[in-house]
């Protein structure tokens, strides 16, 4: 089979699944914690919350208003911080790539 030919293929099966199409795709569910501690993982990083920010492409402001209380970060942000939490390094790399 030619790459191309895979590359429609997977494609039509992508399709199919949209649709909701069963095509012997896996599914996964991920968790998403409800509550993170923003403030637990920028100390474990030794950072300040103005170093934090600027390393992970947050807002201060943002930022502050998650440590307060005052704001929960959103479902996207809480997997990113999550990602932070357990592999900062990577988090860095693939940002420094960008």
């Amino acid at each position: 089979m030619s790459n191309g030919t895979r590359i429609i293929d997977g494609l039509k099966d992508a399709a199919a699944h949209a649709r909701g199409g069963m095509v012997g795709v896996r599914e996964r569910a991920v968790r998403v914690p409800d509550n993170i501690d923003v403030r637990a993982i920028r100390q474990k990083l030794g950072l300040t919350q103005q170093q934090f920010a600027i390393q992970f492409g947050f807002s201060l402001a943002t930022l502050r208003n998650w440590e307060q209380g005052t704001r929960v970060p959103p479902g996207s942000s809480r997997v990113l911080l999550t990602v932070i939490d357990r592999a900062p390094e990577a988090v860095r790399k693939a940002l420094e790539a960008a």
